[in-house]
């Protein structure tokens, strides 16, 4: 891949679309399955109200049964397209591929996905960007780094889609938790970035929220909501565990540069209370928003901080609705909106 015409779009710039995979297996969110399935129905219809939804299926026979659950829901049909293809789990940003721009052409990357370097039971999903890329009829580009395959999540990176991406050393240099590309450095990592997504700075941030199951995703931490701002995720108890990781984080913001040599804006957000299921500390943050043409889906926990958390994202994107979907089943899996879904730029 030529380097200098290779971007990776920010997530606010337009898209064609969102790529979710409707559950069918139960195991990420046990005892909770039934309420997930009609969560889904919302989001779908939330996010059909204003682009497509590429929506991944086991098979025909769940298509007919998700399509019922549509028709009830009076989800704009119209825009779901369905894709037929059995997968492990349904969490596309980090399965499915990540789609760049070169020139005016899409490319679908395969960052060989591998289970988060954590679960045995990924096979199936490694199956989601070779399909992706033939619905769009667009090529499929292998990542590969000094021959070996390269391992990463979307969840992992956030842009602003001018050549500046924000990541954590916790998710891809910690060296004995959910190796994902053993032996890689930062200068590694940060030359796979310019490679194949067009990146030419990256700001590292340190660990993620306490219960993340990838170990340090940057959608639960920070995100770009536009070229020159920052929002990040800030504990103010200090007595709570999340405390001092996101207080360094928000100390290497403050010291970081964006492409144009400029500091960026900050902006902070709250973190809802601590949320404990079946005695398991889960990663409910506010971060996990996921931005649609014309609108935000903002994750909600049934919290004080709720509407806070809304008003300060609002803010961020005065010419989007911003809209609060509960999350309180949905973050049972340990992942929310934007762990979801996959956006795909036009």
């Amino acid at each position: 891949m030529v380097v200098s015409e290779v971007r990776l779009p920010a997530e606010w710039e337009p898209q064609e679309g969102i790529l979710l995979c409707f559950p069918y297996n139960g195991n990420d969110w046990p005892g909770k399955f039934q309420a997930i399935q009609w969560a889904f129905v919302e989001i779908i219809k939330k996010i059909a109200s204003v682009e497509k939804v590429f929506l991944i299926v086991e098979n025909v026979k769940q298509q007919e049964s998700v399509k019922v659950k549509l028709e009830l829901a009076h989800v704009n049909l119209n825009n779901v397209k369905y894709i037929a293809l059995k997968t492990n789990r349904s969490w596309m940003r980090d399965s499915g591929p990540i789609i760049v721009k070169r020139g005016g052409e899409r490319i679908a990357l395969n960052f060989n996905f591998n289970g988060w370097a954590k679960y045995s039971n990924h096979k199936l999903d490694r199956g989601v960007p070779k399909i992706v890329s033939e619905t769009l009829k667009t090529p499929l580009h292998q990542v590969v780094y000094k021959g070996k395959p390269v391992v990463l999540e979307g969840g992992a990176i956030d842009t602003n889609g001018k050549g500046t991406l924000l990541t954590s050393e916790e998710c891809l240099l910690h060296p004995s938790i959910q190796v994902r590309n053993p032996n890689f450095t930062k200068a590694d990592y940060e030359s796979i970035f310019k490679e194949f997504l067009g990146i030419t700075n990256v700001i590292w941030l340190g660990d993620g929220i306490v219960g993340d199951d990838t170990h340090g995703h940057i959608d639960d931490l920070c995100r770009f909501v536009n070229a020159e701002t920052i929002i990040t995720v800030l504990e103010d108890n200090p007595e709570d565990s999340n405390y001092a990781a996101l207080q360094d984080n928000l100390k290497r913001l403050k010291a970081s540069k964006l492409e144009t040599g400029k500091s960026p804006n900050i902006v902070t957000l709250p973190m809802p209370k601590p949320l404990f299921f079946d005695g398991i500390q889960i990663p409910a943050s506010y971060a996990n928003f996921l931005i649609l043409n014309n609108m935000v889906l903002v994750p909600t926990f049934n919290d004080s901080k709720d509407q806070v958390a809304l008003h300060i994202i609002a803010e961020c994107f005065p010419d989007r609705e911003v809209i609060g979907m509960s999350a309180i089943d949905l973050i049972w899996g340990f992942g929310t909106l934007h762990c979801l879904s996959q956006q795909i730029p036009l």
